[in-house]
This record gives C-alpha cells, sequence and structure tokens, in this order.
C-alpha cells in the first residue's frame, strides 16, 4: 500500500528502528525491494534520484512503483531524492510521489531553510512528507557531486533551528557517510549524530549507508529512522549479471540474465532490513 513517508519515518522513530530506502532504476530493482520487504513483513521506501528520473522518466517510474506498492500488502512510500528544485517536487507530488527530498545542501543556511518552507507549503496538504539536508554529505550522487574538501559536518545546534523553522518531516545529516563506494571503512562521529537526535524532533536520515559496516549501522539506526541504501544493490546487480554470463556466455535471454541480478538485490535488500530492525514491523 502506498502511504505518506511521514507515517513510515514516524512509525520507525517512535519504535526505534530504522527503514530502508532503496533507490529503483528499472523494474526488477523494484520488484527485488518490494519481494523483500514482502518477505521481511517490513515497511519500505522506494526513492528515485536524479539519475533514475532521466533514465526511466518520472511516469514509468511513478507508474511502476504505484503498481508495485498497490500489490504489496506492507508500507511503500516513493520518495523523490536529491530533488533540484521547486519544480521538479512538484512535478513529483502531482505523479503521484507520498515523498520528496529537497537538497538545499549547498545553499547558504538561510536560503536552504528559504526553499525548504517553500517545498513544504505545497507538500503537506497533500499529505507528502518533506526530507531535507543540512551540512554536505561527500561522493557522488548520480549528477550531483560532493568533494571530500566540501563536505561538512552537520552542527547539532543549526539543525535544531533548521528542523523548528522549516517543518520539515526527515532531515538528512553529515557525519561522516558518503555516496558511492568507500576507498576504506568511514568512521562516523556518532556524538554529533546522538547530540543531533537530543536537540531534534524530527526523524533523521542517513545518507551514503552502502558499505558502512554493520556494527556501525547497528548503533546508528538507534538515532536515525531512514537509511539510503544505492551502490550495494548496484554491486550485486552487476556482479550476479558477470558471473551469469560467464556461466553462459551464449545466453540472449534477457529474463534468465535480468533473473539472477534480481535475486541477488533481493537479498542485500532483506538483510539490510534485518540489519536495521524494520524486519516485522509491517
Amino acid at each position: 500500500m502506498l502511504v505518506s513517508g511521514r507515517e513510515i519515518l514516524q512509525a520507525a522513530r517512535n519504535g526505534g528502528y530504522a527503514v530502508g530506502a532503496f533507490n529503483l532504476n528499472n523494474m526488477e530493482i523494484l520488484q527485488a525491494i518490494v519481494e523483500a520487504a514482502e518477505e521481511e513483513r517490513s515497511p519500505v521506501i522506494i526513492q528515485a534520484s536524479q539519475g533514475a528520473l532521466k533514465y526511466a522518466g518520472i511516469e514509468y517510474i511513478a507508474g511502476l512503483a504505484r503498481i508495485a506498492a498497490e500489490k504489496a500488502t506492507v508500507p511503500v512510500a516513493l520518495n523523490l531524492d536529491h530533488g533540484t528544485s521547486f519544480s521538479q517536487v512538484v512535478q513529483c507530488i502531482r505523479h503521484g510521489f507520498t515523498a520528496v527530498m529537497i537538497d538545499g545542501s549547498k545553499l547558504p543556511f538561510e536560503e536552504n531553510i528559504a526553499i525548504v518552507q517553500k517545498v513544504v507549503e505545497v507538500a503537506h496538504p497533500n499529505n507528502v512528507s518533506v526530507e531535507a539536508e543540512l551540512g554536505k554529505i561527500g561522493g557522488v550522487e548520480d549528477d550531483i557531486v560532493v568533494s571530500d574538501r566540501e563536505a561538512t559536518f552537520t552542527d547539532p545546534d543549526e539543525a535544531a533551528e533548521f528542523a523548528e523553522r522549516t517543518k520539515c518531516d526527515a532531515l538528512a545529516i553529515a557525519i561522516g557517510t558518503a555516496h558511492g563506494l568507500y576507498k576504506g571503512e568511514p568512521k562516523l562521529d556518532f556524538e554529533r549524530l546522538r547530540e543531533i537526535r537530543e536537540k531534534t524532533d524530527v526523524p533523521l536520515v542517513l545518507h551514503g549507508a552502502s558499505g558502512v559496516p554493520d556494527h556501525a549501522i547497528a548503533i546508528a539506526r538507534q538515532y536515525v529512522s531512514k537509511i539510503n541504501i544505492d551502490t550495494e544493490l548496484r554491486v550485486a546487480f552487476s556482479k550476479a549479471i558477470v558471473d551469469h554470463l560467464k556461466e553462459h556466455p551464449n545466453e540472449i535471454d534477457p529474463r534468465r540474465v535480468l533473473g539472477p541480478a534480481k535475486a541477488a538485490m533481493k537479498e542485500v535488500a532483506r538483510a539490510k532490513m534485518r540489519l536495521f530492525g524494520s524486519a516485522g514491523k509491517a
């Protein structure tokens, strides 16, 4: 069932667990995510990045997600990931997205607040939740690039003011994670995370969680309500296809190639749902 992101995130915050937000780009990825949620009885957030919207088109993304959610028996939210403009947010709301992220993290503090407030004004009357970002998360997310030098951690006092003034439903914070593949083990600032949680009432979001060790996620999930996963799905997808074609070099049926990839992604998603504590919470 397709529900507002707010419903899923508030339940997660109140319940002391995190919900996985998994990026989709095609039908097989979507099916893997939703099937994993069904098997684990977990709420789930499906999200579309800038790259996904350019690749598949907003109509296809929204249509696929709507069908998957209607068939599902667990709560499903459809989220715009790293929205770049007010007009794009409005377009996604019109196409049935139940959550949107407006990324003003590169803007000055006051300008970031202003764009989030503008989005909240149109989203909330439509029962659409709004995620914002404060601080810059390093790495690459499709067309969005933040270098290590530009990446700055979220200030707890600013986070409290930001959440209060914007009335956002979720706040993505920077505590040491990055988009894409890590060169080494990421070092997360858990003290900063705890302080942000103590000073804000809004559900917190951890971006760039692919590749973060399980022991670190186990700590982070005590404080965050949404954890984004994309790269690990891509890795599982690509590896399964390469392995299948090595064993079957003459294979020409895309269903036989994509089938193992879908199965591999589903196992990654299932493991994340158990790790995040959302399994059994639907």
